[in-house]
């Protein structure tokens, strides 16, 4: 039986461009510390390799100081790091891969070529580094020709996508789901998909250690494999993750269904440590809106990580009492009244009339406010 850690898409200099330099330097460190984190993860199940099925590096050319970073860090650790080039990384002549080579420590090793190499005594590894981004080729097709001793462990390691997965005519790095049976490997360590997936009994993607997109709840992960020659693997997921990527879509008819959205979703999250891309839909009071706006640009936007949200589709409905906090005067009567009129005309205008009330109501409440001091 051999044990390794099996991972992929590291990114490691992934830019983050859409956040501002506060986040973007932190995500960005996270994905450097994570190398860390799987170290410490491979120590404490007493593997003593880690395979890294492609995309180490999120592009070829990711800085000196990713890269020195990188093998700084593996080289620190006790473990032997296997690293393959991915479609982001992928291998070229006197490229990426030449300068790892050239600047790593002994325990970091680069499978560019197709050939075999012995992770341990009886345990061999089948590797499919990608030459360029996108191939019409399946990069796992000369595993069935591949020879290794009799007995022998079979381990492929393969960046691409599987071929069932909603793949057309026109997709690339395509994989076949039953290449693992057809090819006598007892495990496929697959790349490229971020999510955690159990493809078959001998193939499996790890997932991203660090998410880095939207629309994934769980944290990053890695795989314990624990594999023997003849046998379905063992496989362990064991959480490495440090920042949660969520997506929320809440349904908003009063202030009360908003407050109770949120109150569910500070259960089990740590803000900290949370990305929150939240869009809001339904219709409500002009003053349920403003108070949903306030809640969220002065409150749930410094509590989490990092917050976007979208309010289009809370269409905002003005009560009486609404219209008549605008204005109690009535100098302002007038022009709330040719804003309702539009909004609840529905036509072309009804959106900025919708926006312009809104704002009217916000400032009169202001001066209202300001009055009573």
């Amino acid at each position: 039986m051999v044990r390794f850690i099996h991972t992929s898409d590291l990114q490691l200099g992934k830019p983050f461009r859409r956040f501002p330099d506060s986040v973007r330097g932190m995500l960005s460190e996270a994905r450097l510390e994570i190398i860390d984190t799987i170290g410490t993860v491979a120590n404490a199940h007493s593997a003593k390799h880690v395979l890294v099925a492609g995309d180490v590096f999120d592009n070829v050319d990711p800085g000196d100081r990713v890269l020195i970073q990188a093998l700084s860090r593996m080289g620190r650790s006790s473990v032997r790091w296997w690293l393959m080039p991915g479609n982001h990384d992928h291998g070229r002549a006197d490229g990426l891969w030449a300068r790892v080579l050239a600047k790593a420590p002994d325990n970091v090793f680069v499978l560019d070529t197709s050939a075999t190499v012995e992770l341990e005594d009886g345990a061999w590894v089948l590797p499919a580094p990608l030459e360029f981004r996108r191939t019409r080729e399946d990069p796992t097709s000369l595993f069935s020709s591949i020879a290794t001793p009799s007995g022998a462990i079979r381990i492929g390691l393969a960046h691409g996508s599987i071929a069932e997965f909603g793949g057309t005519s026109d997709a690339t790095n395509l994989i076949p789901p039953d290449r693992a049976q057809t090819s006598g490997l007892d495990y496929l360590a697959l790349g490229d998909w971020h999510g955690h997936l159990i493809v078959n009994d001998r193939t499996a993607y790890s997932g991203a250690p660090e998410v880095d997109r939207f629309g994934r709840d769980d944290l990053g992960s890695v795989i314990v494999a624990d594999v023997r020659a003849g046998e379905p693997p063992r496989l362990e997921r064991v959480q490495t993750g440090r920042f949660q990527w969520l997506s929320r879509n809440w349904e908003i008819t009063c202030i009360e269904d908003f407050q109770r959205e949120l109150a569910g979703f500070h259960q089990g999250i740590d803000p900290a440590r949370t990305l929150l891309d939240l869009r809001l839909s339904g219709a409500v009071s002009l003053s349920d809106r403003v108070a949903i706006m306030s809640a969220l640009d002065d409150g749930l936007s410094h509590e989490l990580r990092w917050l976007s949200f979208t309010t289009d589709q809370l269409i905002a409905r003005p009560t009486a009492d609404d219209l008549a906090n605008i204005d109690i005067q009535g100098t302002l009567s007038v022009a709330a009244a040719t804003l309702q009129a539009k909004v609840e005309a529905d036509g072309p205008g009804a959106s900025l009339a919708r926006l312009a009330l809104e704002r009217l109501y916000v400032e009169a409440l202001r001066v209202n406010d300001g009055a009573a001091r």
